[in-house]
């Protein structure tokens, strides 16, 4: 049975491990939920005036100059971890086993061997944990599965998902190999994520190309997933700023324009069959940050069991290597499989 943690008296309280700029994302989600996903408590940074000056700036009430010394304090219900993907697997790890429930953001790890690691101490703690693919909770990923799942596009043939920007910063944690960056961690676990969301299986195989010195600026990959269903996701953060998705099948095929963030007021995509107007679907908005931590909350506090555990987040991780290798070595590459779940992330 999952032990999903106890909130203290005065609700439940968030701890944020780094102050790296989606952290204050985060504050300001959880914030703007009303008490619905608690409130962050702590904040914590390798060096204490940090930690006070950003906790000030943002409204937090308690500061601390390391990241033992905020799990340690034992002040907190759950952590937040937004720090760069090579510290991931650690201080998961290091917070599971101080008795606090995780919410890490994605990718949950750049390894596979280090996701199961994590996988494993939440096995072993009892502790809810969960990937922090905040798009999945808008309305619009549920009405998208929906269709895609229920013959909207006929029979499925083909998935294209897309994620690019420019990075200006060449000093930015997504332009350094030794903190796990690179365009395929930074934004193309999210199109691999809806791939196997939409195909609801786990790919066999993968194909693909990188360019890049230092990283993978440009990536693109194909994945293979039973029934013939061909995925091809997009990564880049050496380009023009592109979101997308289209879910092909033999009948129709379902295109949304943003489905990293939906919107908050409306989500929408459109119906698309050649020779025939298209088809407006839209779906209720909301904020992904703020849905992802009022559901992660509710989960810890006992209110509803969790939808979303790590066997997807192992094996968005196994997808995600084996794209890696295909293309550092130039031949299609087979996805590991193992019994960490039943296939497809929801």
């Amino acid at each position: 049975m999952e032990r999903t943690g106890k909130a203290g008296p005065g609700g439940f309280r968030w701890g944020i491990l780094g102050t790296a700029g989606i952290a204050a994302t985060f504050v300001r989600a959880v914030a703007g939920a009303g008490g619905a996903a608690g409130r962050v408590e702590a904040v914590a940074s390798r060096d204490l005036g940090r930690a006070e000056a950003w906790a000030g700036a943002h409204g937090v009430p308690q500061a601390f100059g390391s990241y033992q010394a905020l799990l340690a304090a034992r002040a907190v219900d759950a952590v937040y971890v937004p720090l760069p993907n090579s510290l991931h697997a650690a201080w998961s790890v290091a917070a599971l086993e101080a008795g606090c429930p995780v919410l890490c953001e994605k990718p949950l790890c750049p390894t596979l061997a280090e996701a199961l690691q994590v996988r494993e101490a939440a096995r072993r703690s009892g502790l809810h944990a969960a990937e922090g693919f905040m798009y999945r909770h808008h309305p619009l990923h549920a009405r998208l599965l929906e269709l895609a799942r229920g013959g909207a596009v006929g029979r499925l043939t083909n998935i294209a998902a897309r994620f690019t920007f420019r990075l200006d910063d060449g000093a930015a944690t997504p332009a350094s190999a030794a903190l796990g960056g690179g365009a395929l961690l930074d934004v193309g676990c999210y199109a691999v994520h809806l791939a196997r969301a939409v195909a609801g299986a786990e790919p066999l195989r993968a194909v693909a190309l990188a360019r890049g010195a230092r990283v993978d600026e440009l990536f693109t990959g194909l994945l293979e997933f039973p029934g013939g269903v061909h995925a091809v996701v997009e990564a880049g953060i050496a380009t023009a700023e592109r979101h997308g998705a289209e879910i092909s099948g033999e009948e129709a095929s379902l295109v949304v324009e943003s489905p990293w963030f939906p919107g908050l007021d409306q989500g929408r995509l459109l119906r698309r069959r050649f020779g025939a107007p298209d088809e407006e679907i839209v779906t209720p908005g909301g904020d992904c940050y703020a849905l992802q931590a009022e559901e992660f909350a509710a989960v810890c506090r006992g209110a509803r069991p969790p939808r979303y555990g790590l066997d997807d987040a192992v094996a968005n991780a196994a997808a995600c290597e084996a794209l890696a290798r295909a293309a550092r070595e130039g031949r299609a590459v087979a996805v590991e499989r193992a019994p960490w779940g039943q296939g497809g992330s929801a």
